[in-house]
């Protein structure tokens, strides 16, 4: 293979892994039973319209996906 396609090649590995692991979590969502309900979610039911947005949850997401890119940074150097 050629020198020149060793990035793309490691690029796409790990983009592999990341949607892997973002599969394993969508799998295990329903059985982690706080995900989704954490204070500062917010959940507005009314008679025909409900809203939902996870804002601690995505605060959350947010915070470990970024550690864990900036590891991967880190240690890839």
């Amino acid at each position: 293979m050629s020198a020149d396609l060793q990035p793309l090649g490691r690029a796409l590995i790990l983009f592999g892994i990341i949607l892997a692991v973002f599969g394993l979590l969508l799998l295990a969502g329903p059985k982690i039973p706080w995900l989704g309900r954490l204070p500062g979610d917010l959940i507005i039911q009314r008679e025909r319209f409900s809203f939902y947005l996870p804002l601690a949850s995505s605060l959350l997401a947010s915070l470990i996906l970024s550690l864990v890119l900036w590891l991967i940074g880190r240690f890839r150097h």
